[in-house]
């Protein structure tokens, strides 16, 4: 009998833990979760962005020319680039998060979409370039958009 007791006392326990989960998973994210997951997002495109881009960096440093690995990598590039700006509507800069983000990116949020655009255009033309499989062209191409990258890392990202 005791062990049965235990076991549906367990029992209760178990559910009582699930129904608490489930309950907690139902109520709305706080601000502060809101901003995390922004942040959270933010970070996580730049890391495809990087990682996209990464192949190209190489050919500009001396690796190998390979168009084909340029252009899929630029393809990212305009994708990912045209959700920048949809990725930093919710304003974050007022919460105690671990981010490079300044505060600029929202008092001067035309200027900061105009660069991101500027990327997404770099980086249409160097799927074009590469697409053409003329080193010379691609590489210049491919600088552009690192130009791009760092015009707006400069104004708007915390080293």
């Amino acid at each position: 009998m005791r062990r049965s007791l235990m076991l549906g006392l367990a029992g209760v326990c178990a559910l009582g833990a699930i129904s608490t989960t489930v309950l907690a998973q139902d109520a709305p994210p706080t601000p502060e979760q809101q901003a995390q997951r922004a942040v959270d997002l933010r970070q996580g495109l730049f890391k495809v962005q990087a990682f996209s881009f990464a192949p190209t960096g190489a050919m500009l440093k001396g690796a190998p020319f390979d168009p084909a690995v340029v252009a899929k990598g630029a393809a990212r590039i305009v994708s990912t680039s045209g959700m920048i700006s949809e990725v930093f509507q919710l304003d974050t800069h007022t919460y105690q998060l671990k981010t490079k983000a300044r505060d600029s990116i929202w008092t001067n949020k035309s200027d900061f979409d105009a660069k991101a655009n500027d990327l997404v255009t770099a980086a249409t033309a160097l799927e074009t370039a590469a697409k053409s499989g003329d080193k010379g062209t691609t590489l210049k191409a491919a600088a552009a958009v690192g130009k791009a990258c760092g015009a707006c890392h400069d104004q708007f990202r915390d080293k």
